[in-house]
């Protein structure tokens, strides 16, 4: 998962952005500022977090500084994470963002927010991870791996995630970067229950490979049908496997244990303030059972950003918004 806060921290306060982050939506507007839309990252370090849309002080000034709708745990289906006590599922999450497009658009007019909309960077769309991760694999025999094989879910949960990504489109969406999942079977908590001798989860990898490959294709296939470079893939399952495989070289000492949890890995159970906890979390790739340290996600959003076409395609963040230096 990429953490929000890196990403805002990315772009400037004055920079509209959707991001739909670790299956959760928010949006950050540009409403007021002098400030012009091409701006360099250097310039946007600092940007600042905005309310969650339930906050009941979410009005005037901060109702223009933009939202966020996030709801951990959720997935692309809704049985998805039904361990998870009061989360907003995604069709709620679109809901209250037309909701929240209403009301803006009642301070700024029909035609001022809709173009805001359209020159918005919908940010890190993260779907996919926990539809295997908290469904399909949470039991030893769940409901969907009774119903559905593999790959027949993976084709499942693509064919469902498609009809959010035109959702998105629909509502305005013309710049969406959609990244895939990570290596699910190499997270500390899937280690810690799945895999012998320490080694990554082959299941789960080939799981993430064949859903990354699919998502990849619908990808190429919405821009085709668009005739316009609307969605971009990253491939963030290359970018984590990269420095999973060869940690020293991005100055990370251990790639296989969190920094912070308990029992094999440090991957068992949630970080806690009676967990076993690192010396020095920058040198961990992993935070805890499922994320990565902050650290971690800098370097992702890094490659976000300068990526090459073999992991940012067809455009990288720097291209796709026309950042200058």
């Amino acid at each position: 998962m990429t953490d929000r806060r890196v990403l805002c921290e990315k772009f400037a306060p004055s920079l509209t952005m959707i991001e739909i982050s670790a299956d959760q939506i928010s949006w950050s507007t540009k409403h007021g500022s002098e400030w012009p839309l091409h701006v360099s990252a250097k310039a946007a370090l600092g940007a600042e977090s905005v309310l969650p849309y339930l906050d009941p002080s979410i009005n005037g000034d901060a109702l223009l500084r933009g939202a966020n709708f996030a709801s951990a745990g959720v997935g692309i289906l809704n049985d998805t994470g039904v361990q998870f006590a009061n989360i907003i599922r995604i069709p709620q999450q679109f809901a209250y963002f037309e909701e929240y497009q209403r009301r803006v658009a009642q301070i700024l007019g029909e035609a001022e927010t809709e173009r805001l909309v359209e020159e918005a960077l919908v940010s890190s769309i993260t779907l996919g991870g926990n539809d295997y991760v908290n469904n399909y694999y949470l039991l030893p025999v769940s409901l969907r791996s009774v119903q559905f094989t593999v790959p027949d879910y993976t084709e499942y949960i693509v064919s469902e995630y498609e009809k959010y990504l035109r959702q998105l489109y629909d509502l305005g969406g013309r710049r969406v970067l959609v990244t895939s999942t990570g290596p699910l079977g190499c997270a500390p908590g899937v280690k810690a229950t799945r895999s012998r001798n320490g080694e990554c989860a082959a299941e789960l990898q080939r799981a993430a490979s064949l859903f990354n490959s699919q998502l990849r294709s619908l990808i190429n296939r919405l821009n085709g049908e668009a005739s316009a470079q609307v969605f971009t893939f990253a491939d963030s399952y290359s970018m984590n496997m990269g420095i999973f495989s060869n940690p020293a070289a991005y100055g990370f000492v251990d790639s296989t244990n969190a920094c912070c949890g308990q029992g094999a890995n440090n991957g068992v159970g949630l970080c806690t303030a009676a967990s076993n906890v690192c010396s020095n979390r920058d040198t961990h790739l992993y935070w805890d059972n499922y994320h990565p340290s902050e650290r971690a996600n800098k370097i992702i959003v890094d490659q976000f950003f300068e990526g090459s076409s073999s992991v940012m395609s067809p455009l990288n963040l720097r291209q796709m918004m026309k950042f200058e230096d």
